[in-house]
This record gives C-alpha cells, structure tokens and sequence, in this order.
C-alpha cells in the first residue's frame, strides 16, 4: 500500500489540473508565487492536516493536499506536491523557497519571522495522546513531575510546551511514526499536538486515548517564502473563497479529520 501511495504521489506531481479558475489567472501572480511554472506545494505524511494514504483508493488524502491542489487549479498550473516524513522539513522548504506553498500551524511567532502567512482557513484543538492504562484522565494533569511528554522536533508545540512547562519532561521525535514507537516502548507518557494527528495516532496504538479538553489552538493558514509579497493579495482572496465557498469544510470531512472547524478569522 505505501509503495503505491508513493507512486501515486510521483504521478500527480506531474498532473495538470485545468479548468475555469475562480481568481484571475493573471500572469503576475503566477510569476511570483510559482517562478517554476508548477506549484510546489509542501506536505508532510501521517496527519490529515496535511495528507495521508486513503485507506479505500491507496491514493492521497488531507487538507492541505486538497486545499494545494485547487491553489493550483486558480493559478492554472500544474500541481506539483512535494511530500516530506517531518513538518521540520516543510517548515524549511518553505523558508529557502524550495517549494511554494505550505498548509500549516500560523500561530507561531519564530514561523513568522521565516515566512509569511495569509489568513487563518482552519482552527485545530490541541491536545494529548495517553496510553493504554494511564492514570491521565485531562489536561491538567499532564504538566507534572516524573512524566515525560513527547512533541515532534521542530513543531510548535515543542516550543510551547518546553517555554510553559514547569515540571514534565519534553522529549522530542522526529516524527509521528517515531512518536508512536516510543510510546509503544513505554519511553512516553503523552505525546502532545494537535487533536487531528492526536486521534490519527490513536488508530495504531490500541487501547490509547485523546485526553479531554484542550491546551490551546492551532490555528492553519497557507503559507509563502518570504521575499514573494507582491503574491499575497491572492493568497488572501484564495482563503476567504475556499472558506465562503465550503472547501475547506469539504476538505476537513474528506480528510476525515476530527478536532478541527473552519476558522471564523477575516
């Protein structure tokens, strides 16, 4: 199954997706927000956030695959998906302009200062990821002494929760697949992100639960390389369309992606 969900992805790199764009397709801001012709848009597997391997097709699925896929379609360029196994890798695609777009967490101060984002498109709970037979039952008490709670290397929630901690332990991974391992040896106590990639972890580790309530909220917009300004008007009138138009909505259902709304935010 993953040796043609990766062939799949291969292929619709090299898809063009045509029709009627929504936006203008005026030249310039294909120039600036694609100076390669396709658009690159940057993703990272195991959240439906981002994408995942339908389980029925094999083929694609998640937010930001979908969401990238028709950015593409109103610039009428090819869409070119470039598919990472860490968010850390997205994150510095987008900051030394290897790719064009990413689908990601806003809400994150250090992330601004390496690339610019448009408005928010979707709200996402944060929260955590208990094993089976943990004496967790919510949110407060995670932050105590003697537990070790997991984040993914470069994530915003490691640079929350490792700034608002004040007696657990956090232990970084590389990624979800790590996370889970490490959970699944007993060297995790919780691991914390947001709810959506939280219940997706869930489904491998039997007997394990998304603790009630939450710890904050992420909030995702679609993000550009500094330096590309001049594209950000589009950018603006892509997200309040997909959002008015329930793209986003449609996309968060087909993604079958829990703890998240489209956000309310202008």
């Amino acid at each position: 199954m993953r040796g043609a969900f990766v062939a799949f992805l291969i292929a619709a790199g090299m898809l063009t997706w045509h029709g009627a764009p929504a936006l203008a397709a005026d030249p310039e801001p294909r120039a600036i927000l694609a100076p390669t012709g396709v658009l690159r848009a940057a993703l990272y597997t195991g959240t439906p956030t981002s994408i995942l391997p339908d389980p029925t097709s094999g083929g694609p699925r998640g937010v930001g695959y979908d969401l990238g896929k028709e950015f593409a379609r109103r610039l009428d360029i090819p869409y070119a998906p470039v598919v990472f196994s860490r968010n850390a890798d997205v994150l510095a695609a987008i900051k030394n302009g290897t790719a064009d777009v990413a689908f990601t967490n806003s809400s994150s101060a250090a992330r601004a200062k390496d690339m610019d984002f448009g408005p928010a498109f979707m709200d996402v709970e944060l929260g955590y990821l208990v094993p089976k037979g943990s004496a967790l039952t919510d949110v407060a008490g995670v932050d105590a002494k003697g537990l070790r709670v997991g984040v993914t290397a470069g994530s915003s929630s490691e640079a929350t929760l490792t700034r608002e901690f004040k007696n657990a332990e956090v232990v970084r991974a590389a990624n979800f697949d790590a996370g889970i391992q490490m959970m699944t040896e007993g060297k995790l106590d919780a691991y914390a992100t947001n709810k959506a990639s939280l219940f997706e972890m869930a489904e491998k580790l039997p007997g394990s639960k998304v603790l009630e309530g939450r710890w904050g909220v992420e909030h995702f917009a679609v993000a550009i390389p500094k330096g590309r300004d001049q594209g950000m008007a589009f950018v603006r009138q892509f997200t309040l369309e997909v959002k008015s138009e329930g793209l986003v909505g449609a996309a968060i259902a087909r993604a079958g992606l829990r703890g998240a709304l489209t956000s309310a935010a202008q």
